[in-house]
């Protein structure tokens, strides 16, 4: 690559509109070439959509795989990132890097052009181009295909690991942020509900939550085959199925399975809108509340707990935690029980 473009540690020269903002704030983003002096180019081979942003465009296409393919080459095209305007998320991707411009900080973030990595930050700010979608997998929210994407100096990455499979690595790289922040916030002797336990952050999160002292953990999720996995896991203590957009109904089950104690910490990674209440009905007074969900609405949250005089600690997820993507790959290298489930559900 004969010349580059200037340093820019947050991309913020890649923003085509409006001007002036950050990239994920972004409603369009360049994803054109050459790169800066201080970006990665990488050679995407799949996107895993998020959760809440797959569900809804699958959604929105009744299932059909080539309306959900249009759908997202449209949206990239337009927005140059994968920028799923109605739940504001993206996802994150794998690809091989292709070059490295000479200012990225290979000190801090060792790289090389060849290796295998999977970004660890959303693809709702990540400059993205599609050139062809391969295939897609909607059982797992996956998406290959052929086109090129660009990570800014500030931004996350993971080097594949040797040891474990891509699709494996993917699975769990993807939701890496959910039991590192689990691990921080659960204390011992406490009572953890997970809405959407079913789900590969959930699991995880039940697992990690086990890990401490006296924990009991209760999932909550409402399809069969989640309830189904949820009751061969014995890390999980309780698993209540319900429709957590119920909230009158969720709280109900949390009160019988606690005798009326509630939840100490809740975590909320459910890939629909409005389970906001589920959770903070199913917390104690003085709990809190983790919303790892990007299906969640911070206004329906906090003016839902004022309105029932709930007094619970209310706490936004942050998908980076330092360490994050080390501590979920060894989740899975450490627990048989996991890898298998991951395998077996989300690899594909």
């Amino acid at each position: 690559m004969s010349s580059f473009r200037p340093s820019d540690r947050f991309g913020i020269q890649r923003v085509l509109l409006p001007s002036g903002v950050l990239p994920q704030q972004a409603d369009q983003l360049d994803p054109a070439l050459p790169i800066a002096e201080d970006e990665l180019l990488i050679e995407v081979e799949s996107l895993n959509i998020d959760s809440a942003s797959f569900h809804q465009i699958s959604t929105v296409c009744g299932g059909d795989l080539l309306k959900i393919e249009k759908h997202i080459v449209d949206l990239v095209k337009r927005r140059g990132k994968h920028h799923n305007p109605v739940t504001g998320s993206g996802g994150m991707l794998i690809g091989r890097v292709t070059a490295v411009g000479p200012a990225f900080p290979v000190r801090e973030k060792p790289v090389q052009v060849g290796d295998r990595i999977a970004t660890l930050v959303s693809l709702s700010l990540t400059p993205l181009e599609i050139r062809k979608v391969k295939r897609i997998h909607p059982k797992v929210d996956r998406v290959d295909i052929e086109g090129h994407a660009i990570l800014f100096a500030s931004g996350l990455f993971s080097l594949l690991p040797s040891d474990l499979p891509e699709s494996l690595a993917l699975a769990v790289l993807d939701v890496a942020g959910a039991p590192a922040q689990t691990r921080r916030l659960v204390q011992a002797n406490q009572t953890v509900v997970v809405i959407g336990g079913g789900g590969k952050s959930g699991v995880l999160c039940l697992y990690e939550a086990k890990k401490s002292l006296g924990v009991t953990t209760i999932a909550i999720d409402y399809s069969d085959a989640g309830i189904d996995r949820l009751k061969t896991l014995p890390f999980v203590d309780q698993v209540i199925q319900a429709d957590a957009r119920n909230a009158v109904e969720v709280m109900k089950k949390v009160s019988d399975a606690t005798q009326g104690q509630m939840a100490d910490l809740v975590i909320n990674v459910a890939n629909l809108p409005e389970t906001e209440m589920s959770s903070v009905l199913s917390c104690k007074r003085g709990g809190a509340v983790y919303f790892f969900s990007m299906a969640t609405s911070f206004t329906r949250a906090a003016l839902g707990a004022e309105g029932v005089g709930a007094d619970v600690d209310l706490r936004i997820g942050n998908g980076y935690t330092s360490g994050h993507a080390q501590l979920a790959l060894d989740l899975i290298r450490e627990s048989k029980i996991l890898r298998k489930l991951f395998t077996d559900v989300y690899c594909s």
